[in-house]
C-alpha cells in the first residue's frame, strides 16, 4: 500500500502540476521564453508521476463505488458480479501501486551512461591477478549477453596469465544502472594453480566502475594537463606496440594520472585517456561535494584488504555470496560464464527498496 503521507504529497504535486498548466496557458512564449522552458521542463518531470497517480485515483474510486453498491444490493447475481469486479480491481491496484512507487523513486542521473571499468589484482599475489583475469572474462561474457560494446583502454598482464590491472569502456543501454553495484572488493576462495598441496587460499581483486562523462559535465583546462607519450609495454601479443603510441596524462591541479596504451594510435589512446580522466575528475568532484575524503573509488573499492569485501566466490562449494544483501547462490560455474542477472536484479531491487524507505521517511523531496 502507498502510505498516507505520500498520498498527501502526491495530491500537492497534482495541484502544482495543474498550476503549471495554467501558467503555461497564460504565458507570452515570445517574451517569456526562459520561463516557458523552465515550466515545460518541470511539467515533463512531473507528467509520468501525475499520470500514474490519476490511474491510481480512478481505480480507488471504482473500488469504493463498487463496495458502496455492494452494501445495498439485494440481487444475488449482482452481488457476485460486484464481488468479482472488486477482487479484480484490487489485484490491479496492487500492480498500479507498485508502478507508482517505482516512478517516485529518485533516479540516478548516471544510470543511462556508459562506464569505465577497472579491475586490479589486490591481495594474494599472482592468484589475485589470475582472479582479476577471471573476473574480466566473466564481465566480458555478461556484456556479450547484454549486447554491449567493450573497448579496451589498458591491460597490464601478469606472468601467470591474469592481469595486475585492466581497464576498458563498456557502451550500451543502461550500462551504469546495472554495473554500478560491481564496484568493490571481490574475494575468491579456491586452490590456486600454484598451490602444490591442495590448500584453499583466499585472494582479492578490486573493481571500480566510473560513469563516462562529457566535456560539458567536466570542464578541463588544457593548460592543467601534462601529456607524455611512451612505448606500450606488456606480457606480449597485441598489447605491445613498436612506436611511442601509449599516452600518459597528468592533471596537475588534482594529481590524477591516467594512461592508455591499447588503442590503435597515439590519437586513439589520447582520446581514451581523456575519457578516463574526465570520469576520475567527476568522481573526485562528487566526493568533495559529498564531504568525503579522497575519491569515490577509495570508498567503493577500499584498500583491498580481505575484510572489505562485497562478494565471495567460493569454488570448492560452487557458491557465490553477495554480502550486501545476504544472497548466496550455488551457481558459481554459471555466474563465471557471465550469467549475472540474478545477482544484479536482486541488487537493483534492494536499492529501490532502500530509496523507497527513504522517500517514505522524507517525502518533501517529491515537491
Amino acid at each position: 500500500m502507498v502510505n498516507e503521507k505520500i498520498l498527501q504529497q502526491l495530491t500537492l504535486l497534482y495541484q502544482k502540476y495543474q498550476k503549471i498548466e495554467e501558467q503555461l496557458l497564460a504565458l507570452d512564449v515570445k517574451k517569456q521564453r526562459e520561463k516557458y522552458t523552465e515550466l515545460t521542463k518541470e511539467q515533463k518531470r512531473l507528467e509520468p508521476i501525475i499520470n500514474q497517480f490519476l490511474v491510481y485515483q480512478k481505480l480507488i474510486k471504482t473500488i469504493n463505488e463498487a463496495k458502496h453498491y455492494l452494501e445495498t444490493e439485494k440481487d444475488s447475481e449482482m452481488i457476485e458480479m460486484l464481488k468479482s469486479e472488486i477482487k479484480s480491481d484490487e489485484q490491479k491496484l496492487v500492480d498500479v501501486e507498485e508502478k507508482l512507487k517505482l516512478i517516485l523513486i529518485p533516479k540516478d542521473v548516471n544510470d543511462s551512461k556508459n562506464v569505465i571499468f577497472e579491475i586490479r589484482g589486490a591481495v594474494g599475489g599472482e592468484e589475485a591477478n589470475i582472479f582479476a583475469g577471471d573476473l574480466y572474462r566473466m564481465y566480458l561474457k555478461y556484456c556479450e549477453n547484454q549486447n554491449w560494446k567493450v573497448e579496451m583502454i589498458e591491460a597490464k598482464e601478469s606472468t601467470s596469465g591474469g592481469f595486475t590491472y585492466i581497464s576498458f569502456i563498456i557502451k550500451g543501454k543502461q550500462v551504469f544502472a546495472k554495473l554500478k553495484f560491481e564496484a568493490g572488493a571481490h574475494r575468491v576462495q579456491r586452490v590456486p594453480k600454484t598451490e602444490s598441496q591442495g590448500r584453499v587460499h583466499t585472494s582479492i581483486a578490486t573493481v571500480a566502475v566510473l560513469p563516462e562523462v562529457n566535456d560539458i559535465e567536466v570542464n578541463i583546462n588544457p593548460t592543467d594537463l601534462k601529456i607524455d607519450t611512451y612505448r606500450s609495454s606488456g606480457a606480449g601479443g597485441q598489447h605491445v606496440n613498436t612506436t611511442d603510441s601509449a599516452v600518459r596524462i597528468t592533471h596537475l591541479p588534482s594529481g590524477i594520472v591516467v594512461t592508455s596504451q591499447d588503442g590503435r594510435s597515439q590519437h586513439d589512446n589520447k582520446d581514451k585517456a581523456m575519457q578516463v580522466l574526465r570520469a576520475k575528475i567527476y568522481e573526485f568532484q562528487l566526493s568533495q561535494q559529498q564531504g568525503e575524503i579522497g575519491s569515490l573509488r577509495k570508498s567503493a573499492v577500499g584498500s583491498g584488504e580481505r575484510s572489505e569485501k562485497i562478494r565471495t566466490y567460493n569454488y570448492p562449494q560452487n557458491r557465490v555470496t553477495d554480502h550486501r544483501i545476504g544472497l548466496s547462490l550455488n551457481k558459481l560455474d554459471q555466474i563465471m560464464e557471465g550469467n549475472l542477472d540474478e545477482i544484479i536484479l536482486a541488487l537493483i531491487s534492494d536499492e529501490q527498496r532502500k530509496k523507497l524507505e527513504t522517500l517514505e521517511n522524507d517525502i518533501s523531496s517529491l515537491i
